[in-house]
């Protein structure tokens, strides 16, 4: 590996420390489908967004609870505090379209429909507000 690549992967462990996260791969649900969810729940408290997703009717909310609690816990392990105590939120999360497997479904007349059956990448943030960043959302400015 040359030394400029080295270098800037290197940079991008060190940023890496910084950044609380949790990844699931290779979800069998479509990215359109999880996307659904992962909107509802950006830039929302964790607690709000654990709530929201308990109680939707979706069937990927279930995987996508189970993937915030794992970034909260990961958050909790990196800065050796407690989640209540962080004033915790879903600071970014993306959802990216993994592998499609595709299926051919009999059809009239001697034809063939195919089938996609589509796969997702959830990769979800956790950071904790500062008292300045609350207040600029109470006033509604940004500086």
């Amino acid at each position: 590996m040359g030394k400029r690549k080295h270098n800037s992967a290197e940079a991008r462990n060190e940023a890496k420390k910084t950044q609380y996260f949790a990844r699931l791969v290779d979800v069998p649900t479509s990215p359109r489908k999880m996307r659904l969810l992962a909107d509802m729940i950006r830039g929302v408290d964790v607690n709000r967004a654990l709530a929201m997703l308990r109680f939707s009717t979706k069937e990927a909310s279930v995987r996508l609870e189970k993937l915030l609690r794992s970034a909260i816990k990961n958050w909790e392990n990196k800065t050796e505090m407690r989640a209540e105590d962080g004033n915790l939120y879903v600071s970014a999360i993306s959802v990216d379209s993994a592998r499609m497997l595709k299926r051919l479904r009999p059809a009239p007349q001697g034809r063939g429909h195919r089938i996609r059956k589509r796969s997702n990448h959830v990769t979800l943030f956790v950071d904790s507000r500062n008292i300045n960043d609350n207040q600029k959302q109470q006033d509604g400015t940004e500086n």
